[in-house]
């Protein structure tokens, strides 16, 4: 069969992310099945106008307002595809209405208050009116995505049929769990690129805030991104600076140590689709300890396999953390459930229920509305 994804990045381009490792890892599985498997995404600095990665091809063409049309032209000159997927991050291909086959929209996350982090008012407001216009549009389109946080945003706009399909990771659990005690100082992390929505600067205000409180920490911050400054910036003014490490990008063997060796992942952001490094902490025997927001509270147990805070706040993050320093035998135990509980998460369980649905998905065959378990 012919497959196409639409989606702006590819693995290639300097500013991708969890959304296009994952949709790699479909892809490439599905190429591995013998199918004729191709991504269209947006031109970048230096890009090639095309490449082959893990058995996907590649093709670039045009930018931000303009790779829709390109993508129109370059869909012309091809032989019939069997399925269409068309990535949504907040703006869509609009696929259904340009392609004449079978399509399914792919979305990560519904973005609502992300609008605000990126743009200021008006736009921030018109880009959420767009979206939730946009599914209002697609309503009778089939969706897929990873978790029920974001099935509800979409059916708050009016979509019908939703598959959820849990993410992967590549990372491989630990055999066994070695010995971690809940001590000071306590050993934080986060594993995020340094993006407006991601608020990593809310994690170097916890360590200020379990400071206040009388508990060392240290933060090692891994990833790179635009919001750099600003995070230098709070660890200038909450007076941390001994306490605060930014590793830049790591290679994943040192990610993976990392992990290993730290007591929590800090995860604030303002919303996610799943939270791939929170399953990729767990394999490494590290709770996650995060902000209550949509896919977080998913990928984060409460209370089994991990934290999440009461309140979006640096304090109540800290509270958290307190507490669990508290209950140093159920801090153990959270570690161990969400140790077994990622060993269940690897892309070698999940990557084979994928491409069997999205094969009879290409076939015709009626979609799953719902999640498809695991097995």
């Amino acid at each position: 069969m012919r497959l196409l994804m639409l989606n702006w990045r590819d693995p290639a381009n300097p500013l991708s992310g969890g959304a296009e490792r994952v949709t790699l890892a479909y892809l490439s599985e599905l190429a591995k099945r013998g199918h004729d498997v191709w991504w269209f995404a947006n031109e970048f600095a230096g890009s090639k106008p095309g490449e082959t990665l893990e058995g996907v091809k590649i093709v670039r063409g045009g930018g931000r307002g303009t790779s829709i049309f390109a993508a129109r032209r370059w869909y012309r000159s091809q032989p019939k595809f069997d399925l269409v997927m068309d990535q949504h991050h907040g703006i869509p291909w609009f696929a259904p209405w340009w392609c004449g086959a079978r399509v399914i929209s792919y979305v990560h996350e519904v973005l609502g208050p992300i609008w605000t982090s990126f743009y200021p008012w008006p736009l921030s407001t018109v880009g959420r009116w767009q979206e939730n216009a946009t599914h209002w549009l697609y309503r009778k389109t089939p969706f897929w995505t990873a978790c029920e946080s974001t099935a509800d945003g979409l059916r708050q706009h009016g979509v019908r049929q939703i598959t959820i399909l849990r993410y992967g990771v590549h990372t491989q659990a630990l055999d066994g769990l070695p010995p971690k005690p809940l001590v000071a100082p306590l050993r934080l992390i986060t594993v995020s690129r340094l993006a407006p929505n991601k608020r990593i600067h809310h994690a170097v205000q916890t360590v200020a805030a379990l400071k206040a409180r009388g508990v060392s920490s240290h933060l090692t911050i891994v990833g790179g991104g635009e919001t750099r400054p600003l995070i230098e910036a709070t660890i200038n003014e909450c007076g941390v600076g001994d306490s605060v490490r930014l590793s830049g990008p790591i290679t994943e063997a040192e990610k993976d140590l990392l992990l290993r060796e730290s007591h929590f992942l800090l995860h604030p952001s303002q919303r996610e689709g799943w939270g791939l490094n929170v399953i990729e902490a767990n394999a490494m025997g590290t709770p996650a300890a995060v902000y209550p927001v949509a896919g977080l509270i998913e990928s984060t147990l409460n209370n089994r396999t991990g934290i999440v805070a009461r309140a979006e706040t640096p304090e109540s993050l800290a509270e958290r953390i307190m507490e669990a320093l508290a209950k140093p035998d159920e801090y153990q135990q959270w570690r161990r459930q969400a140790w077994d509980r990622a060993k269940t998460m690897h892309w070698d369980h999940i990557l084979p229920l994928a491409a069997d649905w999205l094969e009879s998905v290409a076939q015709g065959e009626p979609h799953q509305n719902g999640p498809i378990p695991l097995a």
